[in-house]
């Protein structure tokens, strides 16, 4: 399955679980106009406040290994046990309307994702210290989810990966977090690669 034409950017953000990325991400949505969101698909349990369709779309592992087979993911991964991916028709609706797209991904899915596209950014969100991740960790917890030492285990070896990254943002304020984003977003899409088109048809050049 291919993906269609693009016009806009794709930032792909990534961050250790518990560092608010996803509240993050929807306050640059509601502040920033022409801002798509990939919606990846995973077969993990939905959570209480989660909405399918808006944050996942929450499917079975028959039927995420069937669109495997179909080749309908742009990456896919598994962590905890769980399946996670980004499907080809989520990213190409957006990318074909002109809007910026934000993809919500793990490394793995970012290294895929910035081999694939190039031209993407790449942001990494980071915790103010591991300590205050910590406690995030055992405040969103439940019987089912992995241990915490695990998780922390885990965060350390994502946060050793962030230099490979174009922008890092220290989230110790969500708001403060959310407009450096949409900075990065503004800024890119006064660069020349895409202004330059409509000023050459504004003034003929």
């Amino acid at each position: 399955m291919e993906i269609g034409p693009k016009n806009g950017q794709i930032l792909v953000i990534t961050a250790p679980s518990g560092t608010g990325k996803t509240t993050i991400i929807d306050i640059v949505r509601k502040n920033i106009g022409r801002v798509g969101y990939s919606i990846s698909h995973t077969t993990r349990r939905q959570r209480q406040g989660e909405v399918n369709g808006r944050h996942y779309y929450f499917v079975d592992r028959r039927e995420f290994e069937k669109m495997i087979e179909a080749d309908e993911f742009v990456e896919w991964a598994v962590v905890y046990d769980q399946l996670y991916g980004t499907s080809i028709p989520s990213i190409s609706r957006e990318l074909s309307l002109d809007k910026d797209l934000l993809m919500d991904v793990d490394i793995q899915g970012a290294r895929e994702i910035r081999r694939r596209f190039p031209e993407s950014l790449s942001i990494f969100i980071l915790p103010p210290s591991m300590d205050i991740l910590k406690e995030r960790l055992k405040g969103r917890s439940t019987n089912e989810e992995v241990n915490i030492d695990l998780r922390i285990k885990k965060a350390l070896g994502e946060i050793q990966q962030c230099r490979d990254y174009d922008f890092i943002i220290v989230n110790d304020d969500l708001n403060q977090a959310a407009r450096e984003i949409e900075a990065i977003i503004i800024a890119q899409r006064a660069h020349r690669k895409r202004r330059l088109p409509l000023v050459q048809k504004i003034f003929h050049l």
